[in-house]
């Protein structure tokens, strides 16, 4: 731990030595999920526009920190002492990230130098419900992924009077990166196997914790495969129940615990997504353009103001367009509605690519946008 600790510290040294035009664009990497909304950006402001970014991540094994691209300058700073530091005195021109809750809680606005903040979701739902009260208040502009975003922040803004925020039309990278790799993965199948992804959110009453002991046991049984994708952070609740769904289900091979990210063959051969209230269920049903099956537990309260946001949530409003939505009490039912959903698939196929067409700005074409908006900020910043 001690060492981690100092190269930690002589990262953030590193990093600090650098030039004022090396340290122009920094991104920083909260968690492994970060680099799925960045990859593309990235890619375009370093490959095609020919600019240089420093990749700050709080990830150990952070893929990007074995990047060959010369145009991106990576370090590691954990999350303790040295990303305080790094957050409290630094000096760059943009600084670019997926975290929300700037200034509310440990992570601060740089103290010494007028730093460029933006915000990427990291989510397409809305930010009055899914995000806590003032998440991107303290961010200077917005990349937005639909005209939601958009209505939501300036209602935001207009209710609390809050100063506007420069709002782009963006789009959501991570939904572009998947329509990309769609067709190469697509080809390589999984020799019949009948895939179900099980996409819990976290909170007390997600469908693990109402149901999925029960769920996955009728499934199983019925002869189904099932990945199942936990929120990071029901993997780090000492309450979950996780633990008792590893033990039990131990020694059954069609059943596979994924702790990272789905891979990419097992998310486009499957036949079915499962979940309640994760953001990866619009990523999929958007994708796929397959109804996703939604379990109908209560919504977790993120933000006890939202009502006073005149908005519906679209995970609430786009819920019945893009899937079937199923009460925890007829899971027993759930093996027969995946049976049919080929019926189904015909009825839901062009409602999703209506819905995915008038949710989503720019879709295919994030990173154009996000890239040149960028490299527009730099020259304006000087």
């Amino acid at each position: 731990m001690k060492f981690e600790f100092i190269e930690e510290l002589n990262q953030l040294k590193k990093f600090e030595k650098l030039t004022d035009k090396e340290r122009s664009i920094v991104f920083y990497a909260e968690n492994k999920a970060s680099i799925n909304h960045y990859r593309e950006l990235i890619s375009e402001i370093t490959e095609k526009e020919g600019l240089q970014i420093c990749y700050v991540t709080s990830v150990k094994h952070d893929p990007i920190l074995s990047s060959k691209n010369k145009n991106i300058l990576p370090f590691y700073i954990g999350n303790g002492t040295a990303r305080s530091k790094f957050f409290l005195t630094l000096k760059a021109k943009i600084l670019i990230m997926d975290m929300p809750d700037l200034e509310i809680f440990h992570i601060k606005r740089s103290k010494v130098y007028p730093v460029h903040y933006i915000y990427i979701f990291h989510s397409m739902f809305s930010v009055h419900s899914y995000l806590r009260k003032g998440a991107i208040d303290n961010y200077d502009t917005v990349f937005c992924v639909g005209e939601h975003h958009e209505k939501e922040i300036r209602e935001t803004e207009k209710l609390y009077k809050l100063k506007p925020k420069k709002l782009l039309k963006y789009g959501f990278g991570r939904l572009d990166t998947l329509l990309h790799k769609k067709q190469e993965f697509k080809q390589m199948g999984l020799d019949g196997e009948k895939l179900i992804i099980i996409a819990p959110s976290y909170g007390k009453d997600n469908l693990l914790e109402i149901c999925g002991i029960e769920m996955i046991e009728i499934l199983l049984k019925a002869n189904f495969s099932i990945l199942l994708r936990p929120h990071f952070k029901i993997l780090e609740d000492p309450k979950s129940k996780i633990k008792t769904i590893r033990k039990k289900f131990e020694n059954n091979p069609r059943l596979i615990i994924e702790e990272g990210v789905i891979p990419p063959e097992k998310f486009y051969n499957s036949i079915c997504m499962m979940s309640d209230w994760s953001g990866i269920s619009l990523e999929y049903a958007f994708v796929m353009e397959h109804p996703v099956i939604f379990i109908d537990v209560p919504k977790k309260e993120m933000n006890s103001e939202s009502k006073y946001i005149k908005c519906e949530p679209i995970e609430i409003s786009l819920r019945n367009k893009v899937g079937n939505v199923i009460s925890p009490e007829d899971i027993k039912n759930i093996p027969h509605i995946i049976e049919n959903l080929n019926d189904i698939d015909s009825c839901f196929n062009l409602e999703i690519k209506n819905t995915c067409k008038n949710t989503v700005f720019n879709i295919g074409n994030s990173a154009r946008i996000g890239g040149k908006y960028v490299k527009d900020l730099l020259y304006e910043l000087g």
